[in-house]
């Protein structure tokens, strides 16, 4: 029989591990990273906690390395509930999110958690809505960086910057119209930032071929030649 659980934390660098504790009959310490990016730590009942402690910070690298290969296989984004302790993405990694009563309404990134500061805390739907505004915000930064970033492979085409939208989409992560406006998902920004640069790719070569001819697959695999790697791990994070 184990006893109950408690949660503490530890930091590696920028990085903050939370890790779940239980005391069991076993005589030595184990130390496990799951699928789902849990980190949890069985000790012996006798065990002292600075020493448990100690022992988690020793095997931070590898608690990293093991969250890092598990989040590439993470499975889409699960519905969010907007409660204090739940994990949001943005640009690939997972934050653990605050909500804090304030006077202001605003959203913050610091270090490993997402604050959303409220003056209406115990509302969801409000503090969803401040969190959307603040992907959205950043999202039209960070897209038009990697738009210029990326338009720099089509030089021999000379494309004309494309006007930028940024909108939520249900089943699409962006799309290119006749008038050569890309249109972008906000959602996007939650996925690695080689996600992103693939549907900027992707709409950069509607801008020189308008549908999807093979053509059309020729240039994005010249322009990325594992794009179909990255295809399929914005899949795994979203939509």
């Amino acid at each position: 029989m184990s006893d109950l659980v408690n949660t503490h934390t530890i930091q590696y660098g920028t990085t903050t591990i939370d890790f779940s504790l239980t005391f069991s009959s076993r005589k030595s310490l184990g130390i496990s990273v799951t699928p789902e990016l849990d980190v949890k730590v069985i000790a012996p009942y006798d065990s002292i906690l600075e020493k448990i402690i100690e022992k988690v910070e020793n095997k931070a690298r590898w608690i990293v390395k093991q969250k890092e290969y598990f989040g590439e296989y993470l499975p889409k984004t699960p519905t969010r509930e907007y409660v204090n302790g739940e994990t949001h993405l943005y640009i690939g990694r997972q934050y653990r999110l605050k909500i804090t009563q304030s006077k202001k309404n605003e959203v913050k990134l610091n270090g490993g958690s997402l604050t959303v500061y409220t003056s209406k805390k115990e509302n969801k739907n409000y503090t969803k809505l401040l969190l959307d505004n603040w992907y959205r915000e950043h999202a039209i930064r960070l897209f038009q960086w990697r738009i210029e970033q990326n338009i720099s492979k089509f030089s021999k085409y000379k494309l004309e910057f494309p006007k930028l939208v940024v909108r939520r989409m249900e089943k699409r992560w962006g799309s290119c119209t006749p008038n050569k406006k890309i249109i972008l998902n906000p959602e996007i920004i939650k996925a690695p930032i080689k996600c992103i640069d693939y549907v900027m790719i992707h709409e950069l070569c509607h801008l020189v071929q308008h549908n999807h001819s093979p053509e059309f697959y020729k240039l994005q695999t010249k322009m990325m030649l594992d794009n179909e790697k990255w295809k399929k791990k914005l899949e795994m994070f979203l939509i």
